[in-house]
């Protein structure tokens, strides 16, 4: 876990809750209510995976509650917490990732970013999210229960594909910058 924090983090905080929140208008419909492909998953996989988990954590919640307040006028705090445990997940695993240093070309790192972020948005979304409509909201366990299945799904999608070439093609570019030594 990266325990550094410093400006390159708020500055990640920064433009990664920006775009999370332009992002929420990118939304693609899969026929369950409430429940689309989001692009800006990827934006916060990538984040959180560059940047650790506390990193993570702000983007999900500011982004989640900033783009609910803008655009839908009112916050599902249900669904904004999930976002806060997805980015702490992926996060926590950043320095195994190592996408700074350009090890996120290998088979290897692809696949523990992809195992990491199915079971965080498992927890995200199967779980916590269904419960917390039942809690806080008193919505029905059948219909949250579903829609926290196709979200975990869209969103396991979404970040396989979108997040993963993010992520390689940062590295290859990060790995590149890394290795400029200056000269005596």
């Amino acid at each position: 876990m990266n325990k550094k924090f410093g400006i390159r983090e708020v500055v990640a905080i920064g433009i990664g809750t920006a775009l999370f929140v332009v992002l929420t208008t990118v939304a693609i419909p899969i026929g369950i209510p409430n429940t689309q492909l989001q692009p800006r998953m990827a934006v916060l996989a990538f984040l959180s995976a560059v940047f650790g988990p506390l990193c993570g954590a702000v983007i999900g919640i500011l982004g989640h509650a900033l783009g609910d307040a803008i655009f839908y006028g009112s916050v599902w705090w249900s669904w904004v917490f999930p976002e806060a445990i997805v980015g702490i997940g992926i996060g926590m695993f950043a320095q195994k990732f190592a996408v700074q240093e350009g090890g996120f070309t290998g088979t290897k790192p692809i696949v523990l970013f992809n195992v990491v972020q199915v079971a965080a948005n498992a927890v995200a979304w199967i779980l916590l999210a269904p419960v917390l409509d039942i809690v806080v909201y008193a919505e029905p366990a059948n219909k949250v229960f579903i829609q926290g299945v196709f979200a975990w799904l869209g969103n396991v999608i979404i970040i396989g594909v979108l997040g993963t070439l993010l992520l390689v093609a940062y590295s290859k570019v990060a790995g590149k910058s890394s290795s400029l030594k200056k000269e005596d």
